[in-house]
């Protein structure tokens, strides 16, 4: 990847992160997405992952399915995870990705699931 978009996206990054507030009843669903998986996790405020997901879990992995639909089933996972431990509310950060394809999929799957943002 160029360095001239690696720099594009951290910029997004850092103008995003401040308006994303964080609380003790509201941790954050994290996004990172590379060029062919997507990761889900949900950090606390002190910046430890409560739980995480990803397209690279072997059940997911094996499917023959496109990446946004891959990235539909890591965001209904990541939205059971985070309801088992009592997680209903979070902040979604979207870590300098723009909001569409595989992001906008995973967003959207775990609000279906319950999670509210």
């Amino acid at each position: 990847m160029s360095n001239s978009k690696i720099k594009r996206r951290l910029k997004i990054k850092r103008r995003v992160s401040g308006s994303i507030q964080v609380s003790a009843d509201r941790p954050r669903l994290v996004v990172f997405r590379s060029n062919s998986e997507i990761y889900a996790q949900i950090v606390d405020v002190n910046n430890k992952t409560i739980c995480a997901s990803s397209s690279l879990e072997k059940d997911i992995n094996g499917m023959k399915e496109n990446n946004i639909a891959k990235a539909a089933i890591v965001g209904k996972r990541i939205a059971d995870k985070a309801k088992g431990l009592g997680v209903e509310k979070v902040v979604f950060d979207r870590n300098g990705f723009l909001y569409h394809g595989r992001v906008k999929s995973l967003a959207e799957a775990a609000r279906e699931a319950g999670l509210q943002f």
